[in-house]
């Protein structure tokens, strides 16, 4: 699963990247512990037009009675999502990317209680293409104003990541993103063969700080290896 990510790149940064229009409303502030429930910068497309929005994270249904189920639904297994009905109608005409700087996963230690947080991010420093959908939610009588929400879909782990956990993000090369964007692009045996594992050499990690366990601690020091971590004590533990 991915259930923390860092997003701290400036909009404008992002939307060039993409080749994307930034948004021109509300800016996110950077943060690099993006949580559940958390609003997030999206790339998708509307019209003609390739856009930078942003979403709340935890996607819910169209059918949905309440909010809450949203919590549940940060990420979307890619095996079946074509029928499965909380994300086949999203993922044949509402597809998104969420761009990420990285992304942490935990570790289990033999001999330890506590999981180790790594620190998972490309080789090159490149942001991160997760593969995504969204919708839009307008209350169980379906008469309130919009909610876009969001999740982001994974896949089994390749070998980079299979020692830490048995599941990844889907993460686009730039060759897919046109087509997984396009909302006229409905075909969904071919969308299905996008949602593989990314290769074993685009990704490096490393261990960071116990800190990333707690919502409330956003800064950059989250992502400094945990062998150069100076002053732990700074932060809520």
């Amino acid at each position: 699963m991915c259930g923390r990510y860092v997003a701290a790149a400036p909009p404008s940064e992002i939307a060039k990247y993409f080749a994307a229009a930034a948004p021109t409303e509300t800016v996110l502030e950077p943060s690099y512990n993006v949580a559940p429930t958390n609003e997030v910068y999206a790339i998708l497309e509307r019209g003609d037009e390739r856009r930078l929005e942003h979403l709340r994270w935890g996607l819910v249904p169209l059918w949905a009675k309440s909010i809450a189920i949203g919590s549940k639904m940060i990420n979307a297994r890619a095996e079946g999502i074509a029928t499965k009905n909380a994300y086949r109608h999203a993922f044949r005409k509402q597809r998104c990317i969420i761009p990420a700087d990285g992304f942490f996963e935990w570790k289990i230690v033999e001999g330890q209680k506590r999981k180790q947080p790594m620190y998972i991010h490309r080789v090159d420093d490149e942001p991160l293409a997760f593969a995504g959908l969204w919708e839009t939610w307008r209350g169980p009588e379906r008469d309130d104003e919009p909610l876009y929400t969001c999740t982001i879909i994974t896949t089994t782990a390749n070998d980079t990541m299979a020692p830490v956990h048995n599941r990844m993000p889907v993460i686009l090369p730039p060759e897919r993103w046109p087509q997984w964007l396009d909302p006229d692009m409905q075909d969904t045996e071919e969308l299905a063969r996008f949602l593989v594992p990314a290769p074993s050499s685009l990704l490096t990690l490393y261990p960071v700080s116990t800190a990333v366990n707690h919502v409330s601690n956003k800064g950059a020091e989250l992502i400094v290896p945990q062998s150069d971590y100076l002053d732990p004590g700074r932060l809520a533990l």
